[in-house]
């Protein structure tokens, strides 16, 4: 009943998570792209009441017509509405999934021994770390330059490459990008808590006491929503890379990391400059070249359409390898997290059981991949596969998997 109740929780909480995360990303590319593409008003009745930029548009059957103030309006209007619950409401959905998934099993998700033998205290720990610290470094960094913005991109760029060889050095690969695109989004909402909504009250509390608006609160909103934007992208890579193991279970997955989310901050960008009127496709171009360089990289080996047949000296070159011995591996290495009722998880991961040989033959093509091209499988190798073992099913697989 206890996994039945966590994969109900895993379920809702992705579910939850997605949902917000939509609304918040939306918004926040909505207004990017609103703030690019107004235009001076012609009316000098906006003028005079310090509209600085207005835009029309149409869009279900209706006319809109948004418009900015330089500084603040005249008066406040009765009903404002505030732009936060979509971010809380995305980080704590976020969090909730982490620690389901991930902190409340550690020796499993976030430890590799192959990469760090560390304890699931530690581990844990750590992975908080990065969340807490990623912020605290971030912030420092911003305020210490708030006016050197080109410096500033650099060093959040050298930061974030750090953050991710270290992430990938101590946890799982997995865990290492999920671990990195939480810091970036804890950034992220931390800038949406701790200055843009801060600094949007101060200029109220302002108004309401009919005192002159700072216009620092309004410099530092915009220099963290523009931060916000080009963050977006490679947080999404990191959080759907946990489906696709050819990404974190590479060597240097740290760097497949780093250059995956810069083709996500380089098509970011070209979009950013496209609102603006502006077509530079070589942003793109380097995107595209990027990952297409990444995924030559990352390619498998060919493998062979059928058993090779002869050595020089005429013996068969590769023994054909039988199911009871692939089936025997699986029993020892695999059904840990892969039967009816493993003992490493309150369900079968993935829904997918190698208790039978009928299920092992059937999902062949998924064992060759996972456990012998990305040795993804098992799981932070927590069941001390051998390389041996690996041979035996690469074996099995490229001689027909009989």
């Amino acid at each position: 009943m206890e996994g039945y109740l966590l994969d109900w929780a895993n379920l809702l909480l992705r579910w939850l998570h997605v949902i917000v995360a939509i609304a918040w990303i939306g918004s926040s590319f909505y207004f990017v792209w609103l703030d690019n593409s107004l235009r001076a008003p012609i009316d000098a009745a906006l003028k005079e009441k310090g509209v600085g930029g207005e835009l029309w548009a149409v869009h279900g059957g209706g006319f809109y017509n948004p418009q900015k103030y330089l500084g603040a309006p005249p008066t406040l209007p009765q009903d404002l509405h505030w732009f936060y619950w979509e971010s809380y409401s995305t980080w704590l959905s976020g969090f909730g999934l982490f620690s389901v998934l991930y902190l409340f099993n550690p020796k499993v998700f976030l430890i590799d021994p192959n990469v760090a033998n560390i304890s699931p205290t530690v581990a844990v720990v750590a992975a908080l770390a990065f969340l807490v610290l990623g912020w605290l470094v971030y912030d420092i960094a911003c305020k210490a330059l708030q006016k050197q913005e080109k410096l500033l991109a650099v060093l959040v760029v050298l930061y974030v490459v750090a953050a991710a060889w270290a992430a990938c050095h101590l946890f799982s690969g997995r865990a290492a990008f999920l671990i990195i695109g939480a810091m970036i989004a804890t950034i992220m909402s931390a800038n949406v808590f701790f200055v843009i909504i801060p600094g949007q009250r101060k200029v109220i509390a302002s108004m309401k006491a009919g005192e002159p608006v700072d216009p620092i609160h309004g410099q530092r909103g915009k220099q963290r929503s523009v931060h916000n934007t080009y963050f977006t992208l490679p947080v999404l890579f990191a959080m759907l890379s946990n489906h696709y193991s050819m990404t974190y279970s590479h060597k240097h997955n740290w760097l497949v990391l780093v250059l995956i989310m810069l083709a996500g901050v380089l098509i970011r960008q070209f979009f950013i400059l496209r609102h603006k009127g502006k077509l530079n496709l070589a942003y793109p171009s380097v995107a595209v070249a990027v990952l297409a360089g990444v995924v030559a990289w990352l390619s498998p080996s060919a493998l062979p359409s059928a058993p090779v047949q002869a050595g020089a000296g005429g013996a068969a070159a590769t023994d054909v390898v039988e199911l009871a011995q692939v089936q025997k591996i699986m029993q020892e290495r695999c059904v840990q997290c892969h039967a009816a009722q493993p003992s490493l998880m309150p369900t079968p991961a993935k829904g997918i059981m190698l208790d039978t040989p009928e299920s092992v033959r059937s999902h062949a093509q998924q064992i060759y991949q996972q456990v012998v091209v990305q040795k993804a499988m098992p799981l932070g190798n927590a069941t001390k596969i051998t390389d041996e073992e690996r041979g035996t099913i690469a074996k099995w697989f490229e001689t027909g998997a009989k």
